[in-house]
């Protein structure tokens, strides 16, 4: 009953619409049982490309399930993972601070959860040379750790995501492209954090690039974040718009189609 309930949720409907070509997909860390979501482009190439979505801290949402619809319908096989897993997912936003704070703190654990979901991608169709890696929020840092854990992806993007790792963490080099879409008024990033970042980037000589978006703060992206910018999370459809136009111009110069 529960993978049935799974499916009807999956196929039908989340939070009031409907995702009908997104297929569930149960795979496994270990013992742990994680559900993901796959789905095909309607118009497929030979080079098939593969954009793998990392959800913010709450888990698998609207945002993700809309993101991969229009990547699909953009020529991209897209899959969106399941970090926590069957029987963690948060019941509210104390539960999803201590769960992705955990990942952020463990990120070989992050990674390896992230390493499991490019494999589902790549079973889905998707030419395993050819994917991008993207997330929002706690997601934007996991696409951020695909990068620094040298997975097997030709660029990263981070929508409002957090930028830090540990001082102790050496810094290497870094191959895969990285954009990263950033809040100008994002209350949760230090300037000391951002030029942490920076510096990381240059140290590790990667080709990257960082766009602030005006009167935008976390979580900028979702329309189900409300208007409040005093709350430090609110949507921005300029900013919205804007990136995901950047983000495209990103896949256009990093993927083959």
């Amino acid at each position: 009953m529960k993978n049935l309930n799974f499916i009807i949720l999956g196929m039908v409907l989340f939070g009031g619409q409907v995702f009908a070509q997104l297929k569930p997909v149960q795979y496994k860390d270990g013992s742990q049982i994680l559900n993901g979501f796959k789905i095909a482009p309607v118009k497929s190439s030979t080079q098939k490309p593969g954009i793998l979505i990392l959800p913010a801290w709450k888990g698998i949402d609207n945002l993700s399930k809309d993101t991969a619809d229009k990547l699909s319908k953009m020529g991209y096989y897209a899959f969106i993972a399941d970090i926590y897993g069957e029987g963690n997912y948060p019941k509210d936003n104390n539960e999803a601070g201590n769960n992705a704070g955990f990942y952020k703190k463990n990120f070989e654990a992050y990674q390896k959860r992230i390493s499991l979901a490019l494999q589902q991608l790549i079973a889905a169709g998707a030419n395993p040379d050819n994917i991008v890696v993207i997330g929002y929020c706690f997601g934007g840092t996991g696409a951020l750790e695909a990068a620094r854990g040298h997975l097997n992806v030709k660029g990263v993007v981070s929508f409002h995501g957090g930028l830090g790792k540990d001082d102790l963490r050496p810094t290497e080099p870094i191959t895969a492209k990285v954009l990263v879409c950033h809040g100008a008024d994002d209350p949760y990033e230090s300037t000391e954090e951002i030029l942490a970042f920076q510096k990381e980037m240059k140290d590790a000589k990667a080709d990257w690039q960082m766009i602030y978006y005006s009167d935008a703060v976390h979580s900028f992206t979702n329309p189900e974040s409300g208007n409040d910018n005093s709350k430090g999370a609110a949507y921005n459809e300029k900013a919205a718009k804007r990136s995901f136009e950047h983000f495209k111009l990103f896949l256009n110069e990093v993927l083959k189609k």
